[in-house]
Parts: C-alpha cells; structure tokens; sequence
C-alpha cells in the first residue's frame, strides 16, 4: 500500500512535465488555435485598455527603474528582460478586471500565461507555431489544475483566502516559458517546483491595486521559475503530489475534489469565457437580471433588493458600500444599483462620479444578498420592491459570457486613444 501510494504521489509532477516538455511535438487543431488567437485579441484590448489605470503606473516605473536589458515590450513604453515586461504587462491586463476567465474556477488565466508567453516569446524571437503552443499548453495546465466548480481547486483556493489567478497562474505562465526555452522534463519539473513555493496572492486585496498586480506577479514568477530551471537550479518536484504539497498548504482542511490531469480528454481553451462587463466574474449574473428591470425602474425610488447568488460571490465580490471606483468592481450592491439605472457595466462606469451619483448610491444599502448553496455561478434572481408599492422580479438562469469580442477591444483601444 504504501509502495502504491507513493507511486501516486509522483504520477502528477511527471505527468505535468511530460506534457509541457511535448508540447511542440502535439499537433494543435484549428479551432484550438483559433482560440488561443481570440485570447490573444482580448488580452491585447484589456491591456491596452488598462494602460493608463492607476494601478498600473508604479508597477511600469518600478520596472523602469530597474533598467534591465531585454527584447521583451512593455505595452505603450520600452524593452527590457522578459521577467519585467511580463509584470508590467500582466498588471494592465488584469487592471480593469475585464480580462477572460475560466468558467470553472481556474480564475484569469491569460493574462499571467499569454503576459509570459509574449514576453520571452518576444525575446527569443520565436515563431508563430511555436508561441501559440507554448501559450496553449500553459493555458490547459492552468485550467486543469484549478478546474471543477463550486468544489473544486480554484473555488478552494478562494474560499480559503486565495486568488487562484495569483497561484494557478503561476504554473501556467512557467510552462509557457518552459515551451519557449525547450526545457526537458526533468528541468519543467524544477521549474514547476519553483512555481509552487512562490506561489501567492491574498484574495483580501481585492478592490487595491494588489489583484492586477497578482497577474503581472504570477507572469514574471513563471518567467523566473523557468530560466532558473533552465541555469540548474534545483527544486522540490513533488509540490504537485496530493499530498505534501501545495494543495495542502493552501487547502489544509481537504475539502476539495481535485480533478485528474486528462490532457488528451479534451481542450480547456475551447470553454473559455470572455468577459462582456468590466467587473468581477462574480457580479456578472445578478448584474444582468437587474438590466433586464433597468427600464421598468428608470428613475423610480427603489425601496429593496434582495439578490439569490451563488456562494463565492460574497467571497470574491463582498464589498457592501465600495469607496473606491476599483472597491466598486467587487460589489455586488453596486453592481446591481449601476444595473438598475441603466448602466452597462463598461470601465468608464466605474469611476467617482458614479460614487457620488445619489440615484445609484442610494439602491446599495438596500440590496441584501443571500447566498444560496448550490447555486451555479451563471444563476441569479433578483426581486426589486420599489417605494410606489411595486414588485418586481428577474432571473438569470445561465449567464454566458461571449460578448462581442471585436466591439469590446475596438471600445477599449478607442477609449485608450482618446486618453493618450
């Protein structure tokens, strides 16, 4: 027994490098590259979009400052080492909160794997087939490692006061640099030990510049744990073992199913979810069933709301009464009161006018939010009693998020040049 056990513990960190090491030896189909292109287009626009963002500009002249020399662009600025731009770039993609998600849990993953993957890509000079695979592979072990829904590793991690983005993002963005070094297997396995003991990112810093710092962070680690595979260094290679590893330290009490690495089962890029509002993921169901009130409401006092979600939503998205614009990304009240005054959710909606708009402000301390075990994340229902004495109901019964991918980026590109 104990032969077999310890025969599993080592099953998933040669799995993870057989994979990541065989990378340009797979043969991607089309509607896998197509795909991995569209998350390219939308990295590019959300980055672009939050270049200018707050949040982003310590990250860029910390970067500067450093004066390191490198290949690798920073998005409206120089070239340096791929590890900065990867940081620096990987902050103004996740800066909006408006980047892709994986729909169960894995949290953001292009913006720490494609951040990583441009980088060095860019560094090295490397082709278009070979990029494209090295992204792919990132974004599917990724995927794999934080997948399974509510009880999953991704919805584990935050429960317990993790952003998945922050630790899953990191072995993802090591594997697509991985690929692009051509590192064996015995070197990713390094490199995927190097990942896991930086692993971090606290999802108590929602809502600061903290979170699209977490992207940038996570890409830059990647970058890090594989060039130090790559010189010899030495890691612990049983991190992603079941047991010893970062699942426990990170999911100490265990309730979590952990799903098997099945690469050749299916491909997670084709799931992929894109973002219509510029919000937390989890704010996006009961958003949509109060724009569906949106024109029964139009300036109507609103006396109550009461909004059914799914659990993590007061995990991830729990601020009551925002004080900040970027507070105001992961408030479902607020969310809801922007919803129900018409308002779509676009980045420019989240700003201090809107903080000290009475008509929105004045819904917020009125919606409770009631949990509901079990429920999906794409499920909402929403009840809206207003002071005329009406009642008022709507549900989301699946919220899909595939907005139009070239208004989306052409908004966002618009906006950023009309700042410039």
């Amino acid at each position: 027994m104990q032969a077999q056990a310890t025969a599993q513990q080592t099953a998933r960190g040669s799995q993870i490098a057989k994979y990541v090491a065989g990378a340009l030896d797979r043969e991607l189909p089309p509607d896998v590259l197509d795909a991995a292109k569209k998350a390219l287009v939308d990295f590019v626009g959300v980055a672009v979009g939050g270049s200018r963002d707050e949040c982003v500009q310590p990250v860029r002249r910390v970067a500067e400052s450093w004066a390191a020399q490198g290949n690798a662009p920073i998005l409206f600025g120089g070239r340096t080492t791929p590890a900065l731009a990867a940081l620096v770039n990987g902050a103004m993609a996740h800066a909006m909160d408006f980047d892709d998600t994986h729909p169960l849990g894995a949290g953001h993953i292009s913006s720490p794997c494609w951040s990583a993957v441009f980088s060095v890509a860019t560094h090295v000079g490397a082709s278009e087939r070979v990029t494209l695979a090295a992204f792919v592979t990132g974004f599917e072990l990724t995927a794999r490692l934080g997948t399974g829904g509510l009880t999953g590793v991704g919805r584990a991690l935050s429960r317990h006061g993790f952003h998945p983005t922050s630790v899953l993002g990191r072995f993802g963005a090591a594997a697509g640099a991985a690929v692009l070094m051509k590192l064996d297997r015995q070197r990713v396995e390094h490199a995927m030990g190097i990942a896991a003991t930086t692993a971090s990112g606290l999802a108590g810093s929602f809502g600061t510049y903290s979170k699209p710092f977490h992207a940038g962070k996570a890409a830059m680690d990647g970058i890090l744990s594989a060039q130090l595979a790559a010189e010899g260094f030495v890691a612990a290679t049983h991190l992603q073992e079941l047991e010893k590893g970062w699942f426990d330290s990170f999911i100490q009490d265990r309730r979590v199913e952990v799903p098997q690495l099945d690469f050749d089962a299916r491909w997670e890029i084709l799931r992929n979810g894109y973002k219509p509002f510029a919000s937390c993921r989890a704010t996006h169901a009961s958003s949509e069933a109060a724009h569906k009130l949106a024109p029964l409401i139009a300036d109507r006092k609103v006396k109550r709301v009461r909004a059914l979600v799914h659990p993590s939503a007061m995990i991830t998205a729990s601020k009551m009464v925002p004080k900040t614009p970027l507070e105001g990304k992961f408030s479902v009240p607020f969310c809801i009161a922007l919803s129900l005054r018409g308002h779509r959710l676009k980045a420019s909606d989240f700003s201090a006018a809107r903080l000290v708009d009475a008509s929105i402000m004045d819904i917020v301390p009125t919606v409770e939010v009631q949990p509901v075990d079990g429920q999906p994340q794409y499920e909402a229902h929403l009840d809206v009693w207003l002071e005329d004495g009406e009642h008022l109901h709507a549900d989301t019964p699946l919220f899909l998020e595939q907005p139009g991918m070239l208004a989306k980026v052409a908004a966002l590109v618009s906006n950023t040049a009309g700042r410039a």
